[in-house]
């Protein structure tokens, strides 16, 4: 793959660069892959390849995403993670293939998502951690899809009825956020209790290694729970004098 340098004026790419660029994913899908590529803006020869089911632009300085991203028509999957995008275009919403969307350590405000994120109406995962919203827009509400939606490491001091209670969720990251304690507290445990009878109920229609990836959340959810509400916890074998490794990791903060 043709290399460009990286330097803080940013690099333009070619068409023929950004083809090269293009990788067949392990299920079959075209990815675009300009991560890491030193950009400070949307490289616009890459219209000329909407045809691919994945875009990556991650890890570059570019600070607009313009209208004409919606060309992509058959994107299923964006990631725009570690940039310095502090604005979403309206046109967002007309990609309504997409089941992922990656926009965490950016410069977003809530005044630069668009209330078009409503139209996403596939969506799977949403991230907008690592930013500076200070609410959350209550359209997300409106995205029945939603399993995993990350809101950590911003301003928030509520989260909407609607987000915490979207039927297909499984996974909410809220952490390191300024919440009142003991509002927020109970949110994050009628939640907890919410995603792991999701997990029990699926579990068996599992394969292994999805079963395991599911049995490793519903760990780190239960160390939420413990962070939530300290105190003693009954033995899970009474009959065991000292905690094994096992017990001493589920005493460590969810990370």
């Amino acid at each position: 793959m043709a290399q460009v340098g990286r330097g803080m004026k940013g690099k333009k790419i070619t068409f023929n660069v950004a083809k090269n660029c293009i990788r067949i994913t392990f299920d079959g899908k075209r990815r675009l892959d300009l991560s890491k590529m030193g950009l400070t803006t949307f490289p616009k020869c890459i219209l000329r390849l909407n045809d691919v089911d994945e875009l990556d632009l991650s890890r570059n300085m570019i600070r607009k995403i313009p209208e004409s991203i919606s060309k992509f028509q058959n994107l299923r999957w964006l990631d725009l993670h570690s940039n310095y995008i502090d604005k979403l275009p309206e046109s967002i919403g007309q990609m309504t293939t997409l089941l992922y969307l990656n926009i965490s350590n950016n410069k977003l405000t809530t005044n630069g998502l668009p209330v078009e994120l409503n139209q996403l109406k596939n969506i799977r995962t949403v991230n907008l951690g690592l930013n500076h919203l200070d609410s959350v827009p209550t359209t997300l509400g409106a995205l029945k899809e939603l399993h995993e939606v990350g809101l950590n490491d911003n301003l928030l001091k509520t989260i909407p009825a609607n987000i915490s209670k979207l039927p297909k969720l499984k996974k909410l990251n809220t952490k390191r956020n300024p919440f009142p304690d003991t509002e927020q507290s109970t949110s994050f445990i009628d939640s907890i209790k919410r995603m792991e009878n999701l997990y029990l109920v699926d579990a068996k229609d599992l394969c292994g290694p999805c079963l395991r990836k599911c049995q490793l959340a519903r760990e780190n959810l239960n160390k939420m729970k413990s962070m939530v509400l300290p105190g003693p916890r009954k033995a899970i074998f009474p009959n065991l004098v000292s905690p094994n490794s096992m017990a001493k990791d589920s005493n460590e903060d969810w990370r």
